[in-house]
């Protein structure tokens, strides 16, 4: 890795993180070996091209990821991608749970990482799905009314993380569920997580 390449930010993200410490270091070595810059973006390490985002490292409970802002463009030959999410459109993941597991990859991610660069170098961009208007529900409106700092939050997540939070809110058919779902997410919101982070 060159010194000039590395983000101060991203070392303190890694240095401060309790699981997949060593994951996130090899990760990083690996992206940034294919001349890409280092930022931080929505609380996690961000790899730029061009100023446009690649990817991004991610960890969760069971697995660390790296994903594809533009995964569904890239010719997955190995089927190696994953849908992080049910209403994800444009993103795929490549899931880690162990260091031997990326150091096996380590070609094959690089290779992918090329192809997600070439997708940018190309102007390719994701045809956008029709998307119904989602409605926040009347009880996390209130709740924005009550705490301008959980609608501040809640407004810079990221889209998907804000429609799986509506989706998920919006589910429950009485009031007093939506309530009682509302407040359990609200530390996690506050905290600039999603629904399934």
């Amino acid at each position: 890795m060159e010194g000039s390449n590395l983000n101060p930010q991203v070392d303190e993200y890694i240095g401060k993180s309790k699981k997949w410490k060593e994951e996130y270091e090899i990760l990083r070595k690996i992206i940034l070996e294919c001349d890409m810059k280092e930022e931080i973006k929505w609380n996690k390490p961000c790899y730029t091209f061009e100023k446009s985002n690649v990817v991004i490292i991610q960890g969760f409970k069971d697995y660390c990821a790296l994903m594809f802002f533009k995964g569904v463009l890239l010719n997955d030959s190995q089927g190696i991608l994953v849908k992080p999410g049910e209403n994800s459109h444009a993103q795929r993941q490549l899931r880690f749970t162990n260091t031997q597991d990326i150091h096996a990859m380590e070609s094959t991610l690089k290779a992918y990482l090329q192809k997600a660069i070439e997708v940018e170098k190309a102007g390719l961009e994701v045809n956008s799905v029709k998307k119904t208007e989602l409605t926040v529900p009347e009880e996390l409106q209130k709740k924005f009314d009550e705490m301008p700092a959980l609608k501040n939050v809640f407004e810079s997540l990221t889209p998907g993380r804000q429609r799986a939070y509506i989706l998920y809110f919006s589910k429950a058919k009485k009031s007093q569920t939506r309530v009682a779902r509302i407040e359990k997410y609200i530390e996690k919101i506050l905290d600039g997580k999603g629904l399934n982070d």
